[in-house]
């Protein structure tokens, strides 16, 4: 019975019904085939023209929205566009440019720290390893992550933010309470050549459809293969 009387607004190809085990193959392989008919060009939101830029963008999203790091990022880059220009930036006039970011003091305190560690290290060239760039000040493995998916193409982590996290327990696919152990558990049942496409369709699915609060249930073309107990509509 629907847990609501309203038509699904979209279920233009829904997945077949899996009955087996959370992380059967065909579940999983059925969830990847549902993102990828919902999001087929899901992408970074943050916008950056370099590895230099996006790392600082990432860096910068942490509890802030993507959409708030966009509207301050050109002003930042436009003053401070190299590693070497902001690592001889004064922390007062970083913590001005980003204050609205939210936690803009420890935030200049990394992004300056960054650029300084790349220009010390790595020949003011954002390096291409996980194990050296979560080195770098402010960038621990879900940074490293995006940068090395973004803009190298290379999958060595999965990008858990607060989106993956709870869209993969709420789908089954993790249990765990840590964004680090979610990310391990999904590097066992995602595909490494969808690590770097399924966060990014996650992230617009969270976004769009699967909300925290009240999940548009309606219009998800996964929705059965959801078993949520806070799911707002069943087909």
């Amino acid at each position: 019975m629907p847990l609501r009387s309203s038509t699904p607004a979209r279920h233009k190809k829904t997945p077949t019904r899996v009955t087996r085990g959370a992380l059967a193959p065909d579940r999983v392989a059925a969830i990847l085939k549902g993102l990828d008919e919902a999001y087929p060009e899901a992408e970074c939101a943050l916008m950056h023209r370099t590895p230099w830029e996006l790392l600082v963008a990432t860096i910068l999203s942490a509890q802030c929205t993507d959409v708030r790091v966009n509207m301050v990022t050109p002003e930042l880059f436009r003053r401070f566009p190299t590693p070497e220009a902001m690592a001889r930036a004064t922390l007062p006039e970083l913590e001005e440019l980003i204050r609205t970011t939210g936690f803009f003091r420890n935030k200049a305190k990394s992004i300056q720290g960054a650029a300084r560690k790349i220009i010390a290290d790595f020949g003011g060239h954002v390096p291409q390893t996980l194990a050296e760039l979560i080195t770098i000040p402010g960038a621990a493995r879900k940074t490293a992550n995006v940068v090395l998916g973004v803009c190298f193409g290379k999958a060595e982590g999965i990008v858990v933010d607060t989106h993956v996290f709870r869209i993969a327990r709420r789908l089954e696919l993790a249990r765990a309470d840590t964004a680090e152990k979610v990310e391990q558990e999904l590097m066992q049942v995602i595909p490494r050549d969808r690590w770097i496409s399924f966060s990014h369709q996650i992230i617009h699915h969270g976004r769009q459809v699967c909300i925290a609060r009240n999940p548009k249930c309606n219009v998800c073309n996964i929705e059965p293969l959801c078993r949520s107990k806070d799911k707002t509509w069943e087909s």
